[in-house]
């Protein structure tokens, strides 16, 4: 059974179009306006495993972020309805990022009760043309709209890319984890409510 979604939004900021593949194998076509975010989706669906297509045209005029935050809103609704009401998945996951100086861990669970925990502190305000706080932005609003809880922390690190770029993998391959088929499960949820 394919595990695909497609969701479009349109508001008075932002038009956004977001199709997924959950069981892909890391292609994507990413298309926000804003080419750090580009390079940080790409990076998700990459390491995620996750074939990807976004567009987004947002109002950048004015700045990056309902762009950003609008397009975190698709991708989490685009992935929870490819999952489907969670059925026969692992439902958590986890991952460790080293890149470089930096490390950064993140723990996924997808229990349709979101909440994100974020400990990520960037020492420049910007990454590229990128205003680094809006990082928690995309992440809140993924994490909301998919109905994940995750906590993301990045341990220690210097540099404001390799702390953002981090953060989107370790993201990715938490969720690359979660997402898989669990044979166990027998196609249910994995909860002891049976439904999640």
């Amino acid at each position: 059974m394919a595990r695909t979604a497609e969701v479009v939004r349109e508001t008075k900021e932002t038009q956004i179009r977001v199709w997924i593949d959950l069981d892909g194998t890391g292609v994507s076509t990413i298309s926000t306006g804003i080419g750090f975010y580009d390079h940080m989706l790409e990076s998700f669906a990459r390491h995620g495993g996750f074939d990807l297509k976004v567009e987004t045209k947002g109002d950048l005029h004015i700045d990056m972020h309902h762009t950003v935050e609008d397009t975190g809103i698709v991708l989490g609704l685009a992935v929870n309805k490819a999952l489907d009401g969670f059925k026969g998945i692992r439902r958590f996951g986890s991952a460790y990022i080293p890149m470089d100086e930096t490390l950064t861990r993140c723990a996924i669970d997808l229990s349709n009760r979101p909440y994100l925990v974020w400990k990520v502190e960037f020492k420049r305000p910007k990454v590229g043309e990128m205003d680094t706080e809006l990082f928690k932005e995309f992440h809140h609003a993924f994490a909301m709209n998919c109905g994940a809880c995750v906590h993301l922390e990045t341990l220690y690190g210097d540099n404001t890319h390799h702390v953002a770029e981090s953060g989107f993998k370790a993201l990715a391959r938490a969720l690359r984890q979660a997402v898989e088929i669990d044979p166990k499960t027998g196609g249910q949820a994995p909860s002891t409510k049976g439904v999640l």
